[in-house]
């Protein structure tokens, strides 16, 4: 029979015992997550994006015809909640794999059953907002970049890419100023000829290394697919990039502009400008490429929005499009789909006269579209074929004499 004392020494026993049981197990996990926090630095140092430096030097002992000969690995195609990745703060493209299969949710009702095939194929499937990467360059964003020039292209029209590297989207540093060049696609809507218009891209991209690619089809409803996957990436890589310019594979652009009107709106915040188009009707004629149903969008007018041949944008205002995205259904026309995202944000797109979305003059035929003096003062001119880019590109490069500045700037 154990006395008071007795127990008491028992008791006090076991609390020395436990206290120190604590103890040893706090050290030992300490020490383990220190461990698997140096293994994680590790890792992150193997898996950091080489420098400029380190980039042109692979760039220099490469040949091509090693590429042919090297093993292409392909990522699997996957969705995943954005909103989580979001949260995560994911510094890298995170998605791997796709397994998105159609909402058949409303297939039943009268409304879609009426829809065309196109619009009920983009309905079945527009829940799909991710998809994996086949090509990035992160190291585009590496450094201080003043001026992203973003273009939309298609696996087809390499010779546009070509001439634009030729041309205006030549990477440079002006006055200080970095300038980098980025073209952005889905895969090849040609069934017949996916694998050789893939291959051709992978070895076009291994000359250049300028291609964003992601595993859709390029189609003219998946554009804005394009347009929230270039925000992520963005969001994702791209910290220290000051402005964005985003535009087709079709435009004539002067960087020089550019340059000269974002010196003068650098107080300008959520800058976002371009040919705005303010209280445009949605259209209801189903011949027409921008037709929509009104089951779709029953609004009397669209956002204020600019043209997708080319606008400018800053950092700021793209990592918050992001965002804004992210809450918002997709639509099927990709600059009304940003100027949804910018009345969320309640920002008003700049309208800007140097924006020429839609020609320099409407009558086609006009000599006017072919003036290089008002191609000198504009900022972005839509519609031009490879050869008239060059040709035009040439002819305001040389040693152009124009009477007067067009007052657009």
């Amino acid at each position: 029979m154990l006395t008071t004392r007795d127990r008491w020494r028992v008791y006090k026993t076991g609390c020395l015992m436990f206290f120190l049981a604590v103890v040893m197990l706090t050290v030992f996990q300490s020490g383990t997550l220190s461990s698997e926090d140096q293994l994680q630095i590790e890792r992150q140092l193997r898996m950091e994006t080489p420098g400029e430096e380190a980039l042109q030097k692979m760039a220099f002992y490469r040949h091509p015809k090693s590429f042919w000969n090297k093993q292409q690995r392909r990522v699997q195609a996957s969705t995943e909640e954005p909103q989580v990745m979001l949260n995560r703060g994911a510094k890298t493209w995170d998605i791997t794999s796709s397994n998105c299969s159609a909402n058949l949710n409303f297939t039943s009702t009268d409304w879609f059953a009426g829809l065309e095939a196109n619009f009920q194929q983009f309905l079945l499937y527009r829940h799909c907002r991710y998809f994996p990467m086949l090509l990035n360059h992160p190291e585009k964003c590496s450094g201080d970049v003043h001026l992203l020039m973003v273009i939309k292209s298609v696996i087809s029209q390499h010779d546009r890419r070509e001439v634009i590297r030729q041309t205006w989207g030549k990477e440079r540093v002006i006055n200080g100023k970095k300038i980098k060049t980025l073209f952005l696609l889905g895969t090849s809507s040609v069934e017949a000829e996916r694998a050789n218009h893939q291959k051709l891209l992978e070895f076009e991209d291994y000359i250049y290394g300028d291609i964003l690619q992601w595993d859709f089809m390029d189609s003219f409803f998946n554009l804005t697919l394009k347009e929230t996957h270039f925000l992520k990436w963005f969001s994702t890589y791209c910290g220290n990039v000051r402005y964005i310019f985003k535009g087709d594979d079709d435009v004539f652009v002067s960087v020089q502009n550019i340059l000269e009107y974002l010196d003068s709106s650098a107080n300008v915040r959520h800058l976002f400008a371009g040919d705005v188009l303010f209280k445009a009707r949605p259209i209801r004629k189903k011949e027409n490429k921008y037709y929509i149903p009104q089951a779709l969008y029953n609004k009397t007018y669209y956002p204020p929005y600019a043209g997708g041949g080319g606008f400018l944008m800053d950092g700021l205002i793209a990592r918050k499009l992001y965002l804004v995205a992210e809450t918002l259904e997709l639509y099927p026309i990709d600059d009304v789909f940003l100027g949804m995202c910018l009345e969320v944000l309640q920002v008003t797109p700049i309208k800007h006269n140097a924006f020429k979305t839609f020609g320099l003059v409407k009558n086609k035929t006009s000599k006017l579209n072919k003036e290089p003096c008002f191609f000198k003062s504009m900022i972005v001119v839509h519609k031009l074929l490879p050869r008239d880019l060059l040709a035009m590109w040439r002819l305001v490069s040389s040693d152009l004499v124009c009477a007067q500045k067009v007052e657009s700037l």
